[in-house]
């Protein structure tokens, strides 16, 4: 999952730029890419080493605030604007359905899903945005977006439906669990499009992580997750899982995508969309030993194949 969607007061900077360009910022920007694709769809199985050594919500929420704290610092040392009670109030809302309720339900289904499989789920997300973007925002889906859906569903039916995952209860509670994440995800991300937040993207995401990663340790501390932590426990790749995910899926990737949409059409960047579960799913199978069926190939064809007739309807309508 992306870190945000970005708010009124930035769309009207993300304008397709001028063709020229150095040879430097050439590479920046394939750089910037190959970050969102690649460490983006890594961070699934990151969160999949790291969660089988620190409780979920605590993961997260470290993970969250830690990130939050460094990039809200950089930002106040860059000079950037002091933020608003409302802005907090809107942060704090955006964090908890993206980081408690979006990303908590993830790392917490984690435990009984393999990673590959978590990232092929949460490809479903795109799907569930236009819905809510026909419902909150009056924006009717065209045929092509609607055989997408259809296309999305059938993959997903596919995917949950394979006997050996039926079949086992810590399945289904964390099929549902990632669902209801989801909803969360792409709810806020229609909601944050009118909702007032700073003008500048790296600050609005700090104060989300903040937020969310506060609500996620409070939680930790009422679940037990903090009570249950043991520091000699924790795996050397647990650690380096924690470290990675802060520093490179919360403030590097978030970073390059922040650089991305300044630099180039927007439905170029939103391409991670479609990338980053093909990223995790090779990852898990190369690194974690994680199975890959015949009907969860079949289903990521299908899920995949939604995602990119919806992305490339945007594609036509910018290019009006």
């Amino acid at each position: 999952m992306p870190i945000v969607s970005p708010n009124r007061n930035t769309l009207s900077t993300l304008s397709t730029p001028t063709t020229g360009r150095t040879r430097s910022e050439l590479w920046l920007i394939l750089i910037a890419f190959a970050i969102t694709y690649f460490v983006w769809g890594s961070t699934y199985l990151a969160n999949w080493w790291a969660v089988h050594s620190i409780p979920p919500f605590l993961l997260a929420g470290a993970r969250f605030t830690f990130a939050g704290l460094l990039m809200y610092v950089i930002g106040r040392m860059a000079g950037q604007a002091k933020v608003t009670a409302l802005h907090w109030r809107n942060a704090l809302f955006a964090g908890i359905l993206l980081f408690v309720i979006g990303n908590g339900a993830l790392v917490w289904a984690l435990q009984y899903i393999d990673s590959g499989i978590v990232a092929l789920m949460v490809a479903f997300e795109p799907l569930m945005v236009v819905g809510f973007q026909w419902k909150m925002r009056g924006r009717k889906p065209g045929w092509d977006t609607l055989f997408g859906i259809m296309l999305g569903i059938i993959g997903m039916l596919l995917l949950v439906g394979q006997p050996e995952f039926v079949a086992d209860p810590h399945w289904m509670t964390a099929l549902i669990a990632i669902f209801i994440g989801m909803i969360g995800w792409a709810y806020v991300s229609v909601w944050l499009t009118e909702a007032e937040m700073p003008n500048s993207v790296f600050q609005t995401a700090a104060l989300q992580m903040l937020t969310g990663g506060a609500v996620l340790l409070l939680i930790a501390l009422l679940h037990g997750d903090i009570q249950a932590f043991h520091l000699a426990e924790v795996t050397n790749k647990a650690w380096w899982s924690l470290g990675y995910l802060i520093i490179g899926g919360s403030i590097l990737a978030f970073t390059a995508f922040n650089f991305l949409l300044k630099k180039v059409a927007t439905e170029k960047v939103v391409t991670n969309t479609y990338v980053n579960p093909v990223v995790a799913l090779f990852l898990g199978w190369w690194l974690n030993k994680e199975h890959i069926s015949n009907q969860s190939l079949l289903a990521s064809i299908l899920l995949l194949g939604g995602v990119i007739l919806i992305n490339s309807r945007l594609i036509r309508r910018k290019k009006k």
